[in-house]
């Protein structure tokens, strides 16, 4: 088994605004947009996080939507956003499940979980 490209878990997500989406990814995550403008289909990569969307017309999917993060890197992504004051940004706290974490909520209320082991932060 080769190692060079391991397995990976995309999420992808509902947007019901596929240029907004685009925009809150981009300029308040931080996010760069991969590849050319896809009719009703947007990916987004920072570092080796990548979120897929696709246009959802049921404006109450991202309501009900929601991915992991986990890593090292959560604490550094935790102290930029603050510092970009990105809106429905949670606390940073640890969690009964013995998790560090924080969330954040796209201007459709898809939820991102950011997390890693209390020892990482």
């Amino acid at each position: 088994m080769s190692r060079a490209d391991p397995a990976r878990t995309i999420p992808v997500l509902p947007s019901p605004d596929i240029g907004e989406t685009r925009a809150f990814y981009r300029d308040s995550l931080g996010f760069s947009v991969v590849g050319p403008d896809m009719d009703g289909y947007l990916i987004v990569r920072r570092d080796e996080m990548e979120i897929h969307f696709w246009l959802a017309e049921d404006r109450k999917l991202p309501e009900v939507s929601s991915c992991y993060i986990r890593g090292g890197q959560v604490s550094a992504l935790y102290a930029e956003f603050s510092q970009r004051r990105v809106d429905r940004l949670s606390d940073f706290t640890v969690r009964p499940w013995d998790m560090k974490e924080f969330y954040v909520h796209d201007p459709h209320g898809n939820l991102l979980r950011f997390g890693c082991a209390p020892e990482e932060a």
